[in-house]
């Protein structure tokens, strides 16, 4: 019953346990000192070893607020199952504007979850972000 609870609570929540326990274990396995390209194989390998669909450096159309016209595209790392949206980094700590830049992705495109794992630290740091499509005026536009 409470594992019920959880996941109609957690949006999108197999996937997302699921791409959490590979991040862990791309740093676990890997460690800290790698570029950013060589985490993006490693989690492509994985989620294709795992049979998790995903689009690498898929093009998603950042959308206008108020009339859901595609102003731009954003370019983002990794796209799990058309619902996740990845960034991955390998920096010493990740910048807060860095982390902003993905909640404003979220909040003009029509994914609604997002994350950003960066590999530059000695265990993963890992943020997930929540934009739902209710808050969004412009989706009932697409």
């Amino acid at each position: 019953m409470k594992d019920e609870l959880l996941t109609n609570k957690v949006l999108h929540a197999e996937l997302s346990y699921k791409f959490v326990s590979l991040a862990i274990e791309v740093s676990k396995k890997y460690g800290y000192l790698h570029k950013e390209q060589v985490y993006q194989k490693v989690m492509e390998e994985l989620l294709a070893k795992n049979g998790i669909p995903f689009i690498a450096q898929p093009r998603i159309n950042v959308h206008s607020l108020d009339t859901g016209k595609s102003l731009a595209v954003y370019v983002p790392d990794i796209l799990v199952d058309q619902k996740i949206i990845v960034e991955l980094k390998a920096l010493p700590f990740v910048p807060k504007p860095q982390i902003n830049k993905l909640e404003q992705y979220l909040k003009t495109s029509r994914y609604e979850v997002a994350y950003m794992v960066n590999f530059g630290t000695p265990k993963a740091q890992i943020v997930r972000r929540i934009y739902t499509n209710d808050r969004k005026p412009f989706v009932s536009h697409l």
